[in-house]
Parts: C-alpha cells; sequence; structure tokens
C-alpha cells in the first residue's frame, strides 16, 4: 500500500513537471519592438538622366534639349524615430549624404565641341516613414522634402562657358525593407526618387537653358535603436 501511495506521489510529480515544461515551451517568442530613437550610416549608388532645354524666347524656332545620364556613389548618415502600434509602425528620419552624382553631355552643336555638365555634390531629406512590420522584417514607404547643392554647367571654353551653383530644394518618394538582426542593430536597403527642381541658366537677356534636377539612389544601411 505504501510502495503504491509512493508510485502514485511520483507519478504526479513527474506529470506536473512535464506540464509546467509544456508551458513554458508554449509560450510565443518575445515580438520586436521598432519603436524607439536610432541612428546609423549608409552607402548607396545615385543615377538618373537629366534634360537641359535650350531657349531663346526672341526666336522660337531655335530650341532644343539635350539629355544625358548622371551616376556616382553617395554615403552618409541619418538619424530617426518610430512608433509602433500593433503591426503598423510609423516615423520619421531625416539623412545626409555627400555625393559624386554627375553627368556629362554629349556635343550641343555639331563642330563646336560645346556641351553641358551637371554634379550633385551633396544632398539631404527630411521624410515621414509607414511601414509594416513581420516581427522582425519592416516594409515601409517613405516621402517628404529634399534639399541639395546641384551644378550645372554650358562648356564652350574658357571665354564663352557659363555656371549656376544653388542649394535647391524639392522632395523625394520611396521604400525599403529593414531587418531587425539583434533587438538593437538593424540592416536596410532602400529606394528614393528624389527631385531638387529646376536650374536655369541665364547667357542674356534672351537666352537660357533649363535643367530638371532629378535622379534615383539605391542605398543599403545599418542603424543602431536606442
Amino acid at each position: 500500500m505504501k510502495g503504491l501511495l509512493l508510485a502514485s506521489a511520483l507519478l504526479s510529480l513527474i506529470s506536473g513537471q512535464a506540464l509546467a515544461a509544456d508551458a513554458i515551451s508554449a509560450e510565443p517568442a518575445a515580438v520586436h519592438d521598432w519603436s524607439g530613437v536610432y541612428v546609423g550610416g549608409q552607402i548607396g549608388y545615385g543615377f538618373g538622366k537629366t534634360d537641359a532645354a535650350y531657349s531663346l524666347p526672341n526666336t522660337p524656332t531655335i530650341r532644343g534639349s539635350q539629355d544625358y545620364d548622371t551616376d556616382g556613389f553617395l554615403g552618409g548618415v541619418q538619424v530617426g524615430y518610430n512608433y509602433q502600434i500593433n503591426s503598423v509602425v510609423l516615423g520619421v528620419e531625416a539623412d545626409f549624404s555627400g555625393a559624386d552624382i554627375k553627368g556629362h553631355s554629349d556635343e550641343i552643336t555639331s563642330g563646336l565641341g560645346d556641351s553641358y555638365d551637371t554634379k550633385v555634390d551633396w544632398f539631404g531629406t527630411l521624410r515621414a516613414r509607414a511601414g509594416y512590420a513581420f516581427d522582425r522584417t519592416l516594409i515601409y514607404g517613405t516621402g517628404g522634402l529634399a534639399y541639395g547643392s546641384v551644378e550645372n554647367q554650358y562648356l564652350d571654353g574658357p571665354a564663352n562657358s557659363f555656371s549656376e551653383t544653388n542649394t535647391k530644394v524639392g522632395w523625394t518618394i520611396g521604400a525599403g525593407l529593414e531587418q531587425a538582426i539583434t533587438d538593437q542593430w538593424s540592416a536596410k536597403v532602400e529606394y528614393q526618387y528624389v527631385d531638387l527642381r529646376d536650374q536655369t541658366i541665364d547667357y542674356s537677356a534672351n537666352s537660357s537653358t533649363t535643367f530638371d534636377n532629378t535622379f534615383n539612389t539605391v542605398k543599403i544601411g545599418m542603424n543602431y535603436k536606442f
């Protein structure tokens, strides 16, 4: 009888421990929290096509345009803040990049050797972000203000060349994917379209060339969340 009682007690103890272990193993893994302030760095590549349109208002028949490619590398830093509501992640991000995005047109007038140049030395953005988190994977869209230094030139020898350099303000829109590696570190890839608005070189009161300053960027980066 004592043996039966002892066996029953041991069976109850083992069963209780097994049920406790099952309860622990059944607990769901912690879901990643995207909320908080973060800082990081990024590198990437910029590319696009500049359209330079020449205008001579007093002579409407003398008009022309040149399309030419621009491209180059970029790198910079970013800082932002996310706020998560269930699986929706809302935030704001500012970034700044040094750049070497530039391009050179073909000869404008056959036989004269004249051409256009464009260069973006740096640019930055201030954007809203909105995305959906699949635990540690965040897919988001982004858009907002863009600004940057743009130089456009007409080159026709030292005596007949013109340039215009300004800090231009425009807009940007894009999308990205960010993957949390740990609770603090994440890696991202992001695409942006940047429009820094038109810039005009006035040669005289009667002639000018207008450049559309647009380009695309593809960036990879790392963020650290506090």
